[in-house]
């Protein structure tokens, strides 16, 4: 299988400090790829990497290269291609203060001229994929902000998927919802899994294990191991993976 995203020898700095050593890995398409390891390890660093979000960031450097569909992001690609094709979802649901509608449809306006009927087309098809079109389909034009906290994060991945991602990114999506909007997310992650490349960013590891086909456990900006799931929570080659696994330290 063709990976969605390729990483070869990549170094990333804030400043002078080396927060991601050495990280060459393919992220698979069309499957789940769990980011686990303690806080401050560098997963949501790299996850931000893949679609530059730290270009925000004053001080920071990358060496190496990240490759989507075969261009280099860093050198040979226009920053809203990039973003259009590699979604992020974040840990706080951010829903725009607008319309449940407008809030889907800003992503498709934003990127080209497009009709009022293709565009209902899109905002109903998107609400469906993230599960959210019958609770909403009567609440349209009211405010995205008017919605519970898993609704509203379940409206977030609506509008990624809105402009036709290849990857979805998704830190922590479900660190601040109650456990049945957790239920929902997870839900939606195994439905999705299966149209795009998803790399999730999650502390709890028994989520890992239940979503993810892939898990990638980081340490001090490295990655110590990764492999399918099912042989890292279960036969980690490394014991430092096993000590994280099993809750010895982290």
């Amino acid at each position: 299988m063709k990976p969605a995203i390729t990483i070869k020898n990549l170094n990333f700095y804030y400043r002078q400090v080396m927060a991601l050593k050495n990280i060459s890995i393919d992220i698979p398409a069309n499957r789940v790829t769990a980011l686990i390891g303690p806080s401050g390890c560098g997963k949501s660093t790299f996850l931000r990497v893949l679609n530059r979000m730290n270009d925000l960031i004053e001080g920071t450097r990358i060496e190496g290269k990240i490759l989507f569909n075969d261009t280099n992001i860093y050198k040979d690609m226009d920053l809203m291609k990039l973003r259009k094709k590699v979604g992020m979802v974040f840990q706080k649901p951010n829903p725009f203060p607008m319309s449940v509608y407008n809030n889907i449809a800003y992503g498709p306006r934003l990127h080209r001229k497009i009709s009022d009927k293709e565009l209902d087309g899109i905002v109903e098809k998107s609400l469906k994929s993230a599960s959210l079109w019958d609770e909403v389909r009567d609440r349209m034009e009211s405010s995205a902000l008017g919605l519970s906290g898993g609704q509203q994060q379940r409206l977030c991945i609506a509008r990624c998927l809105a402009v036709q991602p290849e990857v979805l990114l998704m830190d922590e999506p479900t660190s601040a919802l109650d456990p049945v909007s957790t239920a929902k997310i997870e839900e939606l992650v195994k439905d999705l899994r299966d149209k795009f490349a998803i790399i999730i960013v999650t502390h709890n590891m028994q989520q890992a294990g239940r979503i993810s086909d892939y898990t990638a456990f980081f340490l001090n900006g490295e990655i110590v191991e990764y492999g399918a799931t099912r042989e890292i929570f279960h036969r980690p080659v490394d014991k430092r993976t096993e000590d994280y696994i099993t809750g010895r330290f982290g």
